[in-house]
């Protein structure tokens, strides 16, 4: 019975650190550069809507940059696991939002990030992700369809 106790003891221990270090690295992404110039120059003005939708280039680009930017807190494949906004949602336009306002959402967000309370939720990307970077990512987020 000792011998099943002191067992139990450590795999609940383990199990605990195991846990805790993936809850504490939710969210730990170095942010990586995004080679864009496969795609037309948009400037310094910011656009209000995604000028590469259904680009493929843009798509390609976006898959890419979504793993290695986004991946980690949002989900493989943009399949959020509950933590952070599922931003297939942005995809189903409904009575809440059209898709101007969904792309408004969007770059907004991250560009400026989520801050509450003090509290980082999501790092600003603008300066770090160019507006064609980020637009390649909408992109391949609207390939994703809606969740069910």
């Amino acid at each position: 019975m000792k011998k099943y106790l002191t067992f139990m003891r450590s795999a609940m221990i383990a199990s605990m650190a195991l846990t805790s270090a993936h809850a504490l690295a939710h969210g730990d992404v170095t942010p990586q550069a995004v080679d864009t110039s496969a795609l037309p120059q948009l400037g310094d003005e910011w656009l209000a809507t995604n000028p590469y939708t259904g680009n493929a280039t843009a798509i390609k680009i976006g898959d890419s940059a979504y793993n290695q930017n986004c991946a980690r807190c949002h989900g493989l494949e943009v399949i959020s696991g509950g933590i952070t906004p599922d931003l297939r949602k942005l995809n189903d336009e409904n009575e809440f939002f059209s898709q101007e306002e969904a792309d408004d959402w969007f770059m907004t967000r991250i560009r400026n990030g989520a801050v509450v309370d003090g509290r980082v939720y999501m790092p600003p990307f603008e300066g770090i992700l160019s507006q064609e970077a980020m637009w390649a990512i909408k992109s391949y987020i609207e390939t994703r369809g809606t969740p069910e």
